[in-house]
């Protein structure tokens, strides 16, 4: 199989989604001369520093040369995908800088493919960080904070067909838990995904609020979902880049974001090379 027809394939219902995955992870091994990845980590917006810390970068790859990745739409995510040794091991993880949104329109399985790759590759375990929108005001721009349940308010899902998943510990309380080793004092929260691509309305955010959401984003929770079901234990981590929409007092942006995640990076770096390190 090409990879040009791997990539194109994804979008085909009659193809099995697993398949190109698996064609990805061996087009990584290959490309790489890594031939299993032990962890996985998808950086969101603000976190694409993070992965200078975490080691040594073995390979580097244009993320559209992967079978079924494209370039990134948003500015702020990173258009490769690195193998990097982690410092005084000998594991390796897996970084994916390309996210796809479901808002993009190129479809549910575009957007989960990251993380079935990461399986397919040997990945035991993935990281899925985001930067989003706090409903707490007491969650200054720049704060992480660890999903411990989502809220999917993009009415689909990354499951077809009759695939029944327990999603009760979706976040695994193990991964927490290591988190919280690292830094104690790190806040816990519900995060809830929107569609997109436009922000939240205020009613929205307080709707979100009154079901149990503290954080609202575009991303994560498709991919989450994907990551369970493929055997993966999944550590999701949001950086707060704002106040939601309601509780700011001033109107959301896209730089903003940029600008929090720019601020925050040394700290939110070196916090993601530790828990990556006890992983």
């Amino acid at each position: 199989m090409s990879h040009d027809i791997a990539a194109g394939a994804i979008d085909d219902p009659t193809t099995d989604p697993f398949a190109v995955a698996r064609e990805a992870a061996a087009h990584i091994a290959r490309a790489t001369g890594v031939p299993t990845h032990d962890v996985a980590l998808v950086l969101g917006s603000g976190w694409g520093g993070a992965a200078d810390l975490l080691g040594e970068t073995v390979a580097e790859i244009p993320s559209h040369e992967i079978p079924g990745f494209s370039a990134p739409a948003v500015v702020g995510h990173v258009a490769t995908t690195r193998s990097i040794r982690l410092t005084g091991t000998d594991r390796h993880a897996l970084v994916l800088g390309s996210r796809t949104h479901l808002y993009e329109g190129k479809g549910v399985r575009r957007v989960v493919h990251g993380v079935r790759t990461a399986a397919a590759a040997g990945a035991r375990a993935v990281v899925l960080t985001n930067g989003c929108g706090g409903l707490d005001p007491d969650w200054a721009p720049g704060t992480p904070v660890l999903i411990r349940d989502h809220l999917n308010l993009t009415a689909t899902s990354p499951l077809e067909g009759a695939t029944f998943v327990d999603l009760t510990d979706l976040y695994t309380q193990r991964l927490r838990d290591v988190a919280h080793q690292v830094d104690a004092s790190l806040a816990e929260g519900v995060y809830a995904q929107f569609r997109g691509p436009h922000y939240e309305t205020p009613a929205e955010v307080t709707m979100a609020g009154r079901m149990g959401a503290d954080l609202v984003g575009m991303s994560t929770t498709l991919e989450a979902i994907a990551a369970r079901h493929a055997g993966l234990e999944v550590l999701g981590i949001s950086l707060v880049t704002n106040l939601a929409a309601g509780i700011s007092p001033v109107p959301l942006s896209h730089g903003e974001v940029i600008e929090a995640g720019e601020a925050a990076a040394p700290r939110i770096g070196a916090l993601l090379a530790a828990i990556v390190g006890r992983i």
